[in-house]
C-alpha cells in the first residue's frame, strides 16, 4: 500500500488561486476534510475541494468602508470577524517580524481568552505584554485614523506598545519619548538623538501638506521614518501602526506585512531611494492578501 500524497498550502494556494494565508485560515476553521497539522506545517489532500464562502448574516451598505466595519466590530467585540482577523493577524506578525517567539495561535489565545494556554517551550515575559499592549495599539489606530497624523499620536503608539516591559524598567529607555541613546538598523546609522524631535517635525510638516495622499506617500513617510528610528526600540511596530492608520484614513487597502515577507520588506526600505518598485511590489502583494481576507468576510472595497 502506497505512501499517501498530500500537498502543501502552497501548492493549494495556486490551485484554488486564493493567498496562502486563506488556505491556513480554512485549514484552521476546520474546513479542509482531511487536512493534518504536522508541527506548524499544514498538509492537504491533493482531491481536497475549495470551501465555498461562507455566508455572514451582516449585510454590508455600498456606504460602508474598511474603517467602519473595523470600528463596529472594535465597538461589539465581535468575535470571528475583520476586526478579529486584523488584531490577530497585525499583531503576530508585526511582533514575530521583530522578534517574538509566540505563535500565531498563542497570540490568537491571548487575544480570545486573555490567557497564554499550554506551552512547550518557555515564554518571555516581555512578548506576553507586547502582544497585549499591540491589541490596544491597533483598538487606537482604529479609534484614530481619521484625526491628523501628529507627533502626539505617534508617540502615544509608542508609549502603549512599551508600557510594562523590561525595557520600560531602564534608566536610558523612554517609554512614549525618542531615544536618548543612539541605535542603528543593520549596519546603517540612523538620526542621532538630538536631531529627532526636528527630523520628525520636518517629516510630518512634509506629509501632512500633501493635498492628497496616496500609497507611496504612506510608503515614503514609513521609509523615512524608520531611517529616523526615533525610538529606543519598537520603531518597526509603531511605523506599521502608522501605515495601517493612514491606508484606513485614506480610503486605500491597507496591508499586513508578513514575516514571510520580512526579508523584501527590508529590502524595499534599505533600496527605496533607487529603486521604489521593491518596497511597492511586496505591499501590493501583501494587500492583495487582505483583499482576500476582505472578500472572504464580503466587506465590499475599492
Amino acid at each position: 500500500m502506497g505512501r499517501k500524497v498530500y500537498y502543501s498550502v502552497q501548492d493549494i494556494s495556486k490551485t484554488w488561486e486564493v493567498a496562502e494565508r486563506t488556505v491556513r485560515y480554512y485549514c484552521e476553521e476546520g474546513r479542509v476534510p482531511g487536512a493534518i497539522l504536522q508541527g506548524k506545517t499544514w498538509l492537504i489532500p491533493p482531491d481536497a475541494e475549495k470551501p465555498a464562502r461562507q455566508k455572514r448574516h451582516v449585510k454590508f451598505s455600498k456606504n460602508d468602508t474598511i474603517l467602519s466595519v473595523l470600528k463596529r466590530e472594535k465597538d461589539a467585540r465581535l468575535k470571528g470577524g475583520i476586526y478579529h482577523s486584523v488584531q490577530i493577524n497585525l499583531t503576530y506578525n508585526s511582533n514575530y517580524i521583530e522578534g517574538s517567539k509566540l505563535t500565531e495561535e498563542q497570540t490568537r489565545h491571548i487575544f480570545e481568552t486573555k490567557t497564554l494556554g499550554a506551552t512547550e517551550n518557555p515564554v518571555k515575559v516581555d512578548d506576553i505584554v507586547e502582544t497585549v499592549n499591540h491589541f490596544r495599539c491597533v483598538d487606537l489606530v482604529i479609534d484614530g485614523a481619521k484625526s491628523k497624523l501628529t507627533e502626539s499620536f505617534i508617540k502615544q503608539l509608542h508609549f502603549i506598545l512599551k508600557s510594562g516591559t523590561t525595557d520600560s524598567l531602564q534608566s536610558w529607555f523612554k517609554v512614549g519619548g525618542y531615544k536618548l541613546l543612539e541605535n542603528e538598523v543593520g549596519n546603517t546609522a540612523t538620526a542621532k538623538p538630538e536631531e529627532v524631535p526636528q527630523k520628525i517635525k520636518a517629516l510630518l510638516k512634509e506629509y501632512n501638506s500633501k493635498e492628497k495622499i496616496t500609497l507611496e506617500d504612506i510608503l515614503d513617510f514609513h521609509v523615512q521614518f524608520e531611517k529616523i528610528h526615533p525610538f529606543q526600540d519598537g520603531n518597526g511596530r509603531v511605523g506599521r501602526l502608522i501605515m495601517f492608520k493612514e491606508c484606513l484614513k485614506h480610503n486605500i487597502v491597507p496591508f499586513i506585512i508578513t514575516d514571510e515577507v520580512k526579508l523584501f520588506y527590508y529590502r524595499g526600505i534599505s533600496e527605496w531611494h533607487n529603486i521604489k518598485g521593491y518596497l511597492t511590489d511586496t505591499c501590493l502583494s501583501c494587500q492583495d492578501e487582505f483583499k482576500e481576507v476582505l472578500k472572504r468576510f464580503g466587506i465590499p472595497f475599492f
